[in-house]
């Protein structure tokens, strides 16, 4: 089966819409007649991006401002995402952090854990029975390259994403009889644009500019898998790199080599 199609009742929902994958995986699913519901802590981003969009492409675009490394907040919204009917959920907000753990604030490694792992298993258990009941659905989970391997220097974010790769992929399965698609995105590095050299972050300086991945090619490529419910969407040379290595490679191996690359990025 195929997603649903466009309904003026059914809304696509995508968390982290704000920016980066999230606003490009919006924009592409409402120039594709899909109603939304974007969520992001930044309100002023998404009624921009609301206003945007319904402009554009005449779609209904509502915008749910939260902080889903919040218990709270998130609640609040799985219990409206229960109530909605949910065509597509596109659980894509996250967070990283880079140096040992050990020196890294422990209230935002917590909330790490919560926004990357916990709020997409919270989120994707809202709305599953009303997909299951309906026949048809979408699940896109925004995992990464980096839950495939041992990463020292990004423990808590490799972490989570081995979490979200491995639940998307099992999920996946689950529901190969309801009608409900489920699609894993591992990317790499992906930005909507080059920076100038004066804001470049310090992950821009360190990764050459053509292993960057488009984020609106990553939205259009993981739309269509979804459409097609393949298991994992993985763009660019350097996450295919990452997904090979991770996979085959003897972690004792791998793990002091990536390891030193993103001691650098903690500024180490």
């Amino acid at each position: 089966m195929s997603l649903p199609a466009p309904t003026v009742d059914a809304r696509a929902v995508v968390t982290g819409a704000s920016s980066g994958i999230g606003e490009a995986l919006a924009a592409e699913l409402a120039a594709r007649g899909h109603s939304l519901i974007v969520v992001a802590r930044r309100g002023d981003l998404l009624n921009a991006l609301a206003d945007r969009l319904t402009r554009e492409h005449g779609v209904a675009v509502e915008v749910r401002v939260s902080d889903l490394s919040d218990p709270g907040q998130r609640q609040t919204l799985a219990d409206e995402l229960a109530d909605r009917d949910v065509s597509i959920l596109c659980n894509n907000a996250g967070i990283a952090t880079f140096g040992p753990v050990a020196k890294l604030d422990p209230d935002y490694e917590r909330a790490q854990v919560q926004l990357n792992a916990v709020a997409v298993h919270d989120l994707t258990l809202a709305v599953l029975p009303g997909m299951i009941a309906r026949g048809a659905g979408g699940i896109l989970i925004t995992g990464s390259a980096a839950g495939n391997m041992a990463i020292p220097n990004n423990a808590t974010y490799a972490a989570t994403k081995a979490f979200v790769n491995t639940f998307s992929e099992s999920l996946r399965a689950e529901l190969a009889s309801t009608g409900v698609h489920c699609t894993l995105l591992a990317p790499g590095p992906v930005r909507t644009e080059t920076p100038d050299p004066a804001d470049a972050s310090i992950v821009d300086k360190l990764v050459p500019d053509f292993l960057w991945i488009d984020s609106a090619y990553t939205a259009r490529l993981s739309l269509d898998g979804l459409e097609k419910n393949k298991m994992r969407i993985v763009p660019g040379i350097l996450s295919k790199g990452m997904s090979v290595a991770g996979q085959y490679s003897p972690r004792f191996i791998t793990a002091p080599i990536v390891g030193s690359f993103y001691k650098k990025l903690g500024g180490e």
